[in-house]
């Protein structure tokens, strides 16, 4: 069995900060409740996991030599 590859154009970190852009704008439009939290729970996920991206993929950080 064949693993199906996809080659993305953008960067993950571009691609978790999108997705939380969106997120956020599809919670503006719903009425306050647990639906709306937890695209806000969501959203706010996706911008973490793109700053600790951004943060492990910083030159500050160097493995030991």
């Amino acid at each position: 069995m064949m693993r199906r590859r996809i080659k993305h154009v953008d960067s993950l970190e571009a691609r978790l900060a999108a997705e939380a852009e969106r997120l956020r704008e599809e919670a503006k439009s719903l009425p306050a409740g647990p639906a709306r939290e937890e695209m806000l729970r969501k959203a706010r996920q996706a911008e973490t996991g793109s700053q600790m991206s951004e943060w492990l993929r910083s030159p500050g950080l160097q493995p030991p030599n």
